[in-house]
């Protein structure tokens, strides 16, 4: 009698085969997919090596105050091979920035009051603490500091105050009288300022008339738009290496980057939220053959930056 079970063993042991070459089968496709999926990646990161390139993949986010961080979305950023403020520098040394010396030169001065603002610190003849700076001999000696003074205590204000007794008149006509009357009132003044040194406070409320600030506010502030108007354009001309824009996660890459130093700047564009304005100058430097991954926020922009 045939042995049945010796052919069910047959057909059972041949569907096993059957079923481990099929899985077998599968698993060397995955392989295969796998190994070419290696071959490609370590392929790019070779010829990233090779060719001295690598990635650049960066993150921005704004933090307003007591509030969480906010992403940066659709935000133009720049790599630039020079900080932009140097940028800025470049500029400034270019066109010349306003001489502080050769400004008070053309102001309408007296020769007088011109060599004490080279020699002072201040432009701003109104600001309290001005009449510290302004000495006796200082107000005997510049004729703007004396009008002041007269006038700041005009109107009997002042008790005991010397009074010239000399006329303009007498310096043509009588000169040797006018030389005596003006020395003595001088030196009478002099003495006065010294024993009462409280008759110098105030004297800068009558200086609105002479003070230069406000010219040379506008002189400063004209050159610092003409900068600001120049450096973008010369950053994106002369320094730009590629600009990228970010996702509407705050995010971006840039791959096949040239390996070397950078700066991740937004120019002079504030990325905002919330009551914070933000910009980026970040120095950074991208590795060949590999990725650089750097996260912008509150504490790496320009902004913190001017309190270190």
């Amino acid at each position: 009698m045939a042995d049945t079970n010796f052919f069910e063993n047959r057909r059972g042991s041949a569907g096993a085969d059957a079923a481990t070459m099929k899985f077998m089968g599968k698993l060397n496709r995955f392989l295969i997919v796998a190994l070419a999926a290696c071959a490609v990646f370590a392929g790019r990161a070779l010829a990233q090596n090779s060719d001295g390139t690598g990635t650049l993949e960066f993150a921005a986010f704004v933090s307003p105050t007591g509030a969480k961080p906010e992403p940066v979305r659709e935000f133009t950023f720049y790599v630039l091979t020079k900080s932009f403020d140097d940028i800025k520098h470049e500029i400034e040394e270019a066109n010349g920035a306003p001489n502080r010396d050769k400004f008070i030169e053309g102001l309408k001065l007296s020769p007088e009051l011109r060599e004490w603002l080279k020699h002072h610190e201040t432009l701003d003849l109104t600001l309290p603490g001005t009449d510290r700076q302004i000495t006796p001999d200082d107000i005997l000696h510049v004729p703007e500091f004396l009008a002041a003074y007269q006038r700041s205590n005009s109107g009997g204000v002042a008790n005991g105050i010397p009074k010239p007794k000399y006329k303009d008149s007498d310096k043509s006509d009588h000169p040797e009288k006018y030389e005596k009357e003006h020395d003595s009132y001088f030196k009478a003044l002099k003495g006065y300022i010294q024993g009462h040194p409280e008759s110098v406070a105030g004297i800068e409320l009558e200086m609105e008339g002479i003070n230069p600030a406000k010219k040379w506010a506008e002189a400063q502030n004209s050159f610092k738009r003409r900068v600001n108007q120049q450096a973008p354009m010369l950053a994106q001309t002369r320094y730009l290496t590629i600009k990228v824009d970010t996702n509407l996660d705050g995010r971006a890459r840039i791959t096949r980057l040239p390996a070397g130093s950078y700066w991740l700047s937004t120019l002079d564009m504030e990325a905002g939220a919330g009551d914070s304005r933000l910009k980026w100058d970040v120095p950074i430097t991208v590795p060949a053959g590999q990725t650089l991954r750097i996260e912008l926020t509150n504490l790496n922009s320009t902004e913190t930056a001017k309190f270190k």
